[in-house]
């Protein structure tokens, strides 16, 4: 009988993951590597790093740790020569490195723009644009951007990291026009409120959580292993015919109507 079921394993992989040392980063590179991936693991912290790599190497995959500096152009193209150098390959890239600063749209700074733009739009262009050279020289690669529901729907989280956000999903389409004829399929991932340490405090003001549960169909905040699921899948076999799409995960958030 032959199997029609996909294959969403990454066995002889290469991923690198930005933002790894925390939240969402780290348990997508723990995914990953259970699905049978090398990782390359990236941010500033590298103590935060050390810890990520310790759990995969405790799986049996193989952990690259690369402190860098994302919003500094030098750095990264430090690290994509180091890693090009000392990995060899690279077949999927998770841009998942973000931040955010609260601030009313009436009060936002000319610094504080530049910082949330750096940070989650233009590291992620140029580590895509940088790493996507040797996927077209293999005639294959994934690319999965970490955008957020803030990128299509309107939320008190700040004007700039929206902006961002909806500036990611947008060229996430385009980089997957331009470069499938390269055998490189670019997505992207949007979640909702997840339980990480970024959102910690947040999640412990009861008011603000009963706002967040009150636009959310299944009614409670997202656990970290259930965006493991869909990173695999969009970096996996099974996806093979999926490209410039975002995947919203978000317990129903975006469908929601008032």
């Amino acid at each position: 009988m032959i199997s029609v079921l996909p294959n969403f394993r990454l066995d002889e992989k290469v991923a690198v993951i930005t933002g790894a040392g925390r939240g969402i980063g780290k348990a997508i590179a723990i995914g990953y590597a259970e699905a049978g991936a090398d990782v390359v693991l990236l941010s500033r912290t590298e103590q935060d790093l050390q810890a990520t790599a310790e759990s995969i190497r405790s799986i049996g995959r193989e952990a690259y740790v690369y402190p860098t500096d994302l919003t500094n152009i030098n750095e990264v193209n430090d690290t994509v020569e180091k890693v090009m150098d000392e990995v060899g390959k690279v077949d999927i890239l998770v841009n998942n490195a973000g931040m955010n600063i609260r601030t009313p749209a009436l009060e936002v700074t000319e610094d504080e723009w530049q910082t949330i733009m750096d940070t989650n739009l233009r590291s992620a262009f140029q580590l895509s644009q940088k790493f996507a050279h040797h996927m077209k020289n293999n005639g294959t690669g994934r690319i999965i951007n970490i955008s957020s529901v803030a990128g299509t729907t309107a939320l008190r989280t700040g004007v700039v990291y929206a902006a961002s956000k909806a500036a990611m999903i947008q060229m996430t389409k385009n980089l997957a026009l331009e470069w499938g004829e390269h055998g490189i399929q670019v997505n992207s991932i949007g979640p909702w409120y997840f339980k990480t340490p970024l959102t910690e405090k947040l999640l412990q003001d009861e008011e603000y959580l009963n706002s967040i549960l009150s636009r959310t169909p299944l009614k409670r905040v997202g656990e970290l292993p259930e965006l493991v699921g869909p990173a695999v899948f969009l970096a996996s076999d099974a996806a093979s015919y999926v490209t410039g799409q975002t995947l919203f995960v978000d317990g129903g958030m975006t469908i929601y109507g008032f």
